[in-house]
């Protein structure tokens, strides 16, 4: 993990997780904006489907001249296989951008302990310094026992050394409290609350030493482990232009296409498809007749934005149940 030039050593490191469609992006984005000018960041992001759409996201707002360097690691929790592609992912990203600052996000259905316990291995004791870990929260979904009986979700608060309460400025009136004896009765009894709507948390939240995982240390996780074959993300294009895959566990389904760059879609048909969409989950990167464009939807809204550039298109969506006529769909909005 060194340079003749430069030894990688002690990086401030900070995982940031949370459930499905909380936020988590946005937040990172909003802290990559308001990073120190002359700061090297590095973002390790993990995502639940084979095709990979964060890595796109943030390279089409953020680049490595602006000091931000990214990477992904698609195709479910990267803890698994004994974290074999975290450390791969990790280690290339280190020796590439010496950062001054890591930022690791789980996949909103990935396992923070078992992350974390692969940071606090020997192997990274020298390189790595843990900071706080952040769980950002939208107290509203403490009404529905899909997230309240959740392990995954119940591990990303006892984890926790800040819970962010995210998208406040949508909650009613006893939220607050309801997420305050939440955190109280299964967080740390240490762990700090916060409030902030659209992801705009503070940078203090990131500063400091971790306090530890004990609440979560006895929380055991049980999921699926795929067969070993190349991710979606990774293999050849077919002569065709496009290709899907398809990701299960945890009780979600994903389902997600890459089209090659030289498929334009039609930005107004695009657009009317995405609005009619309904997924727990829909993160894409499209290259239009109009303009390269990213596009977020939670259950809250569906956002867009306009982008710099993306090497292609990709689409992946995270639901209890996958739409079979999407993808003639897409291929209907092409130009």
């Amino acid at each position: 993990m060194t340079t003749k030039k430069t030894a990688i050593k002690a990086i401030p490191t900070n995982i940031i997780t949370g459930f499905l469609g909380v936020g988590k992006t946005t937040a990172i984005l909003n802290l990559l904006k308001n990073k120190p000018k002359n700061e090297r960041w590095a973002v390790l992001v993990n995502e639940f489907g084979e095709i990979g759409v964060d890595g796109s996201l943030f390279q089409g707002q953020h680049s490595t001249e602006q000091g931000v360097f990214i990477s992904e690691v698609p195709g479910g929790c990267m803890c698994c296989a004994a974290g074999l592609p975290m450390q791969i992912a990790l280690n290339q990203l280190l020796s590439e951008s010496k950062p001054d600052r890591l930022l690791i996000e789980p996949t909103g259905l990935g396992h923070p302990k078992e992350v974390l316990e692969i940071l606090s291995a020997e192997y990274y004791q020298d390189v790595l310094c843990l900071h706080k870990t952040v769980t950002l929260v939208d107290a509203r979904n403490l009404k529905d026992s899909r997230y309240t009986e959740h392990k995954t979700f119940n591990q990303q608060i006892a984890i926790a050394d800040i819970v962010i309460g995210n998208k406040l400025d949508l909650y009613q009136s006893s939220d607050r409290a309801k997420l305050t004896d939440y955190v109280e009765k299964h967080g740390q009894s240490n762990a700090e609350i916060l409030f902030c709507q659209q992801g705009d948390m503070p940078f203090s939240a990131l500063q400091g030493l971790t306090n530890g995982y004990s609440k979560a240390a006895n929380m055991h996780h049980h999921h699926h482990h795929k067969q070993e074959k190349p991710l979606a993300s990774d293999q050849p294009m077919p002569e065709i232009g496009f290709l899907s895959a398809v990701n299960e566990g945890e009780g979600f389904q994903s389902v997600g296409w890459r089209f090659s760059p030289e498929k334009v879609f039609s930005y107004k048909k695009l657009f009317a498809l995405l609005t009619g969409i309904y997924a727990e989950r829909m993160k894409a990167v499209f290259i239009t007749d109009d303009g390269v464009y990213g596009y977020n939807l939670t259950p809250d809204a569906l956002t867009e934005i306009q982008l710099d550039d993306c090497l292609e298109s990709r689409i992946e969506l995270i639901s209890d149940k996958v739409d079979d006529s999407l993808e003639s769909e897409l291929l209907g909005c092409l130009v």
